[in-house]
Parts: structure tokens; sequence; C-alpha cells
């Protein structure tokens, strides 16, 4: 069964109007995405370099306190909406799942 990219879309159109509701969001902001491994000896580099040659600047955060590692895709200075913040997930979570990484929410910065 292939990732289904209508229901990440629905919950993250939902958390943005419920995020703006209750506190507001930003008119601009860096938008962080996140991602996890799927399988032993995903390549987090090959990840990184992907998602940087589409514009995501990229940090891989070591496993910790019995959290997992995860790599954050980050595009910097962008106007904050749901369909905004939707198109760079799409685009990064199709990269992330032709090697072997799920999708694991996004936050904003600024």
């Amino acid at each position: 069964m292939g990732h289904d990219f209508a229901a990440q879309q629905a919950e993250t159109v939902a958390t943005y109007k419920e995020l703006q509701a209750e506190h507001g969001l930003p008119d601009v902001a860096d938008i962080d995405y996140f991602f996890v491994a799927d399988a032993d000896g995903a390549d987090w580099n090959k990840l990184a370099d992907r998602l940087a040659q589409l514009e995501f600047d990229c940090a891989i955060i070591e496993a910790e306190a019995g959290d997992p590692p995860y790599l954050v895709a980050t595009l910097p200075d962008q106007a904050v909406s749901a369909s905004g913040i939707w198109f760079g997930e799409e685009i990064a979570t199709r990269a992330a799942l032709e090697l072997g990484f799920s999708p694991d929410g996004w936050g904003l910065e600024g």
C-alpha cells in the first residue's frame, strides 16, 4: 500500500487551523519538516543531499533519551499558510519516501 498523501495533507491543514486559532501564527517563518528512517541502514546523508538539491537546509539529529534519530529539513523565511506548509511537506515527503524514510511532522521557527 502506498503512502496516503491525502490523509497527510488533511492532517497538515487541520493542525495549521488549530494552531492558528489557538495561538496565531507568524506571517513568515522557517518551516521545519521531520523525517525518520523506516529501515536499518537508511542513508541519512543521501536524504540530506537530495533535500539540499531541493533547496532545504538539513540537519541530522542523533538519537537521545530513547528518541530515534531524525532529519530536519528546513525551508527558511517562508510565507506561513496551510497550502504553503503542505507544498514543502509534499516535496520533501516524496523525496524521503523514495529513500526509505517517513514524514514525522512539521514545525515553525520564527
